[in-house]
């Protein structure tokens, strides 16, 4: 596999620094840029983070001093050092969807981890294991872009990275309804414990757009490509209560869901356990050896001993039990700023690099 050239667009944001930490020694891709606002483009790397480094590792010695470029202003000049960007910025939505399309037109692929583009009809939400056929609308949104290289592919919402993973090997008894809290970390909000006080000793149980994300994109991913576009699937009903928790990392979902063809409880751990998708095949860098793993003990999954497993990138479930309302509930957990986010989009370029969609 050739290196790859990147850039990280948004490297001075919480999923940012995942990001520089996830690539600093990849083996695929070799950061060559780092761009953020006008505030703090000009400035070392260093220098722009400081007093807001969240990450528990340093700053990556190779990237502290490299100077960041005005993500949009010096667009052009990023477009000529990279062969991909990797994209997480703060900013509103419809002035994301617009600088995203403006690299894609300059011939650069984006990975991004933003929400803008999620529900644009010919660009692909993939979660690797799950909906990788999906990167075959690209070619569809190249000729809408009018690009040879260009285009966008995006990560979906990071709390569905929990729950959506555990029910993918399910839908072949016919998953017909689901019902899903997510108990959501504080570093989903760009947060640190010092920098959210409010939640302390305390749930808010309101986080904007969550619920309406949560339910809708599953029905994307599972969707199919329809003449140039992807058309979402029907099922399965989803309905979904999103909270903010008092913990740093780690999206806990409990589930509940019911089936046209109800299976046994052994038929459900078969599932999971000999589930897998294209990037364990592959071999990508970034895949989990297993993509699900169950817990008998009852009280795992936990956030602060499981959200690590397998550098973060794999998805943890537990409880299964037969229920009185539906026919099962479970609870999975997953790391949401390396599965959820930065991990994932790696994950997605590793699966694209290996496709040829950068060539």
């Amino acid at each position: 596999m050739r290196k790859y050239r990147a850039a990280i667009i948004g490297a001075t944001g919480m999923v940012g620094q995942r990001f520089s930490l996830l690539l600093a020694d990849h083996p695929w891709f070799e950061v060559t840029a780092l761009a953020a606002s006008p505030a703090s483009a000009g400035k070392k790397y260093r220098d722009a983070v400081a007093g807001r480094w969240a990450m528990t590792s340093p700053i990556p010695e190779k990237f502290a001093d490299m100077v960041l470029f005005d993500a949009e202003a010096d667009l052009d000049k990023i477009a000529g050092m990279v062969d991909l960007v990797f994209c997480a910025v703060n900013m509103k939505k419809e002035e994301i969807r617009a600088l995203e399309e403006k690299y894609a037109r300059a011939e650069v692929p984006v990975i991004s981890n933003n929400s803008a583009h999620r529900f644009t009809p010919d660009v692909p939400m993939i979660i690797p294991e799950i909906n990788p056929e999906h990167a075959e609308i690209i070619a569809a949104q190249r000729k809408r872009l009018g690009t040879k290289r260009g285009f966008i592919a995006v990560k979906s919402n990071c709390s569905l990275q929990s729950y959506v993973p555990a029910l993918h090997p399910l839908k072949k008894f016919g998953v017909s309804k689901v019902a899903v809290s997510t108990y959501q970390a504080i570093s989903g909000a760009g947060k640190t414990f010092d920098r959210m006080p409010e939640i302390l000793d305390n749930i808010i149980p309101y986080i904007g757009g969550e619920e309406e994300k949560s339910e809708r994109e599953p029905l994307k991913i599972w969707g199919s490509i329809q003449g140039g576009e992807i058309v979402p699937a029907t099922t399965p009903v989803i309905t979904a209560q999103c909270l903010r928790v008092p913990v740093s990392d780690g999206h806990t979902a409990a589930v509940f869901v019911s089936f046209d063809k109800k299976p046994s409880k052994e038929e459900i751990l078969q599932a999971w356990a000999e589930f897998s998708g294209e990037p364990q095949r592959r071999k990508l860098p970034s895949a989990p050896k297993q993509f699900l793993h169950y817990f008998k003990e009852n009280d795992r999954p936990q956030a602060k001993l499981d959200r690590n497993l397998e550098n973060g990138m794999a998805i943890s479930v537990g409880r299964l039990r037969e229920d009185i309302l539906f026919d099962y509930k479970f609870v999975c957990l997953s790391h949401n700023t390396l599965r959820g986010a930065a991990g994932g989009a790696v994950l997605m370029a590793e699966l694209l690099a290996d496709k040829g969609y950068f060539d």
